[in-house]
């Protein structure tokens, strides 16, 4: 599929950054793969300069790996890497929903939660709609951009900017990671996003900060257990 960027774009850099961090994470731009300015240029059908700059950027995110005068090649996260990610989710991500859940506590208890607040929850609504439906229609595909969608969301309620500002630092590996994965456990990861939600809704800090905590710790371990090349020798437990 070829993308079209026009010359008129204001920000032609961080578009095609995008479309080709989209690329990689779902497979479309293998890891391994060398990858050219020209190639890229052509597929995006853009000029060479913004592409170069993409690239470097992309680098620093640990999407491409690049060496003098040998070219740029797609990344791939090692599993120790991805191990290390979930790690740091699982503490990161349960503190966000016990976060969200205690505002919203103090939401509803005010009789008449904030306009900020409640656009917020409106968009994971939607977001939690749109990915029953992806799965009711066999478009799996689309869950891994709605999934961190839901993720950056509750950071959101929990209304922690540094919470927030640490998950979309690393928004882009996790979708990396979900996308990976998707066949295995895209579906059943899904649904648990309802009880989360739930949780959080009932004000309730203690089971949405467990439930996150299980979700993503149930997604370290089946990520492990499939790519994890000495899982059944015991190193993960």
């Amino acid at each position: 599929m070829q993308h079209s960027l026009v010359s008129g774009d204001s920000a032609p850099r961080q578009r095609v950054q995008d479309e080709i961090r989209r690329d990689i994470i779902f497979g479309v731009l293998p890891a391994g793969s060398r990858i050219t300015e020209t190639a890229l240029a052509l597929k995006y059908g853009i000029s060479r300069v913004p592409v170069r700059e993409a690239l470097r950027a992309l680098e620093v995110e640990g999407f491409v790996e690049s060496k003098p005068f040998a070219g740029s090649t797609v990344s791939a996260i090692p599993v120790d890497d991805a191990d290390d990610l979930f790690a740091i989710r699982e503490a990161l991500e349960a503190a966000t929903a016990r976060r969200a859940a205690q505002n919203a506590a103090a939401q509803f208890a005010a009789g008449r939660p904030d306009p900020g607040w409640w656009k917020t929850r409106q968009e994971l609504a939607a977001v939690l709609e749109k990915g029953d439906k992806a799965i009711a229609d066999g478009r799996i595909d689309l869950l891994p951009e709605l999934n961190i969608r839901f993720h950056l969301g509750i950071a959101e309620l929990s209304r922690s900017s540094s919470l927030t500002a640490l998950l979309r630092q690393i928004s882009g590996k996790i979708e990396w990671l979900y996308a990976s994965d998707i066949g295995s456990r895209g579906k059943s990861s899904w649904t648990e996003h309802r009880t989360i939600m739930a949780a959080i809704d009932a004000g309730n800090a203690q089971q949405a900060e467990r439930g996150m905590r299980a979700h993503v710790h149930s997604s370290r371990l089946g990520y492990l257990s499939r790519f994890s090349p000495d899982a059944s020798a015991g190193r993960v437990v």
